[in-house]
């Protein structure tokens, strides 16, 4: 059964900062280096084993997938960047308080929410359905693998937390469900 390992990046100095990075971009600090080492050094320990590899166009993303799989070639894409925030793209996430309908940031030049996650999915459906395509490791971004989750109605694994820098949502193609995909596992590679 083919799968794909949908991984967040490392911490970034806006993580830190408490920031909206959305297509806008941030460096990874120290620890999100450190963290995306041990993420790879994890997967690699638990027998894990990718036929392909691919990342978000963000250097957060990149950035990842080069330390977490040194010398390993991947494809860039862009269709597995975060959601496009407009306007607020680099404010607090002070306005994530308020709950949003999913349109909020498209009069701001952003993307609705069913917007980016078809952009997703169908980059998704893409990549798997690409010959020899069966065990698939893509670096991306919290906030799309947290709307994906809530989509599924599998939110609850995450105990009411955020996703989790380096954490592994694991997907499986399933006609019969909502979005093509079937949740299989998340995977915490930090602990």
């Amino acid at each position: 059964m083919s799968r794909i390992y949908l991984m967040r990046h490392g911490e970034t100095l806006f993580n830190v900062l408490r920031r909206k990075q959305g297509w806008c971009d941030s460096p990874l600090t120290e620890r999100g280096i450190q963290q995306a080492r041990d993420a790879g050094a994890w997967l690699r320990e638990q027998g894990y084993r990718f036929d392909h590899f691919y990342s978000s166009t963000s250097e957060r993303a990149c950035d990842t997938m080069e330390l977490a799989f040194p010398g390993q070639p991947y494809e860039r894409t862009k269709g597995l960047k975060e959601s496009y925030f407009g306007a607020f793209e680099g404010l607090t996430e002070d306005i994530d308080r308020h709950p949003f309908p999913s349109e909020f940031f498209v009069p701001f030049g952003g993307e609705s929410e069913e917007q980016a996650r078809e952009r997703y999915l169908g980059t998704l459906r893409e990549i798997l359905g690409r010959p020899g395509h069966d065990q698939v490791l893509c670096v991306t971004h919290g906030g799309i693998l947290m709307r994906l989750m809530r989509a599924m109605g599998v939110a609850e694994h995450l105990g009411g937390k955020r996703m989790g820098n380096c954490s592994v949502l694991v997907l499986e193609p399933a006609l019969g469900e909502r979005f093509g995909f079937a949740f299989k596992d998340l995977l915490n590679p930090l602990g």
